[in-house]
């Protein structure tokens, strides 16, 4: 039996840590030691997320009180510019580490569009060199070897997903690229908003940081990297009243593909071999409800009404397959285990 790896989760009390528990305790590899939440510091798991009781998890600590000389992978769900420092910090000190972060704060390739998305230095531009940008399918090779690896936000997952294939075959243009995203409210975060209030996002759509978003800059950069020449986005997020869930929806210019029917089959052909990523039948719209719980992303292509023009549609669980579960999926890459390992539960219905 292979000796587990030690694991420490620092921000453990967030959602996306919670759902890397949820998936990781079942993992064989996997044996966490540390759980880290500064505001939670000495309760239990179960008096955060009563649903990650009983199943032998340590009590929650803060960051300063881990031995990380004891462990041989953290994962990072700290929010963007909180986990910079202590990365880097942590590497430092203990060479062997290595790091599956969920924050932004290690995504950007260039440390100065960093500054530019988030409006702040990034203070570890040294440790950026050696990080890889974390989209499972389309950056194994790095992946494999990296000593941070820097999961994509969920909007640009889903998107990129749906996207690069089409960019990198020519079947559809770099130009004139809009993108309508959609997420569950617990894309915002387990902080207190006013806008993720019941009685505030219930029975209400509403776009959010119009023209702003800081994952536009994101999904610009790998695009931008597979068409070798600088691209551009029009990108417009949406809250849904729903806990988890995403959907993109993106309207582009077909290059050299003819029709719909042929994008579909760029995209059949470059997931052909993919565990986690479904091209849905013929005129099957995806929905998040396809999806919901897994690590599963699911794809579609339909015809638009001017010519010219194909509707590209993504769903993906924001936290699983936007979040925790790529993180997993990463760490099974990184490790040798098994890819799907710990990641192969069906969506949940209804």
């Amino acid at each position: 039996m292979t000796t587990p790896i030690k694991a420490a989760l620092l921000g453990a009390s967030g959602y996306t840590g919670a759902d890397l528990l949820r998936l990781g305790v079942r993992h064989p590899g996997i044996e966490f030691v540390y759980l880290t939440a500064n505001t939670h510091a000495g309760k239990p798991m179960s008096s955060v997320f009563p649903h990650l009781g009983g199943v032998g998890l340590p009590d929650l600590i803060t960051n300063e009180d881990v031995d990380f000389s004891k462990v041989d992978v953290v994962f990072c769900g700290l929010p963007h510019g909180t986990s910079q420092t202590l990365i880097a910090e942590i590497v430092g000190k203990n060479d062997h580490l290595r790091v599956i972060d969920m924050g932004a704060d290690f995504r950007f390739r260039n440390p100065d569009h960093y500054q530019l998305a988030y409006g702040a230095r990034h203070v570890a531009p040294e440790l950026q060199a050696k990080a890889a940008y974390g989209l499972t399918e389309h950056n194994r090779d790095a992946i494999r070897d990296a000593k941070v690896i820097a999961c994509p936000g969920c909007y640009p997952t889903a998107t990129l997903l749906a996207l690069l294939p089409l960019v990198r075959s020519g079947a559809m243009s770099t130009d004139d690229v809009i993108i309508d995203a959609k997420s569950g409210v617990s894309g915002a975060g387990r902080g207190l908003k006013q806008n993720t209030l019941m009685a505030e996002a219930g029975e209400s759509v509403s776009p959010y940081a119009v023209g702003t978003h800081r994952h536009a800059p994101e999904i610009e950069q790998e695009i931008s990297l597979v068409s070798g020449a600088p691209v551009a986005v029009n990108f417009t997020p949406h809250l849904i009243p729903m806990s988890r869930g995403e959907l993109i929806t993106a309207h582009v210019k077909l290059g050299n593909a003819q029709n719909a029917d042929e994008v579909r089959a760029v995209l059949a052909q470059a997931y052909a071999d993919e565990p986690f990523i479904r091209i849905a039948d013929k005129g099957v719209i995806p929905s998040t409800a396809h999806v919901r719980g897994s690590n599963y992303c699911v794809l579609n292509v339909f015809e638009d009404r001017i010519p010219g023009r194909v509707i590209v549609i993504g769903v993906i669980d924001n936290l699983v397959k936007g979040s925790a579960g790529q993180a997993i999926q990463n760490f099974n890459l990184a490790f040798g285990f098994d890819e799907a390992a710990a990641l192969e539960a069906l969506p949940l219905f209804p």
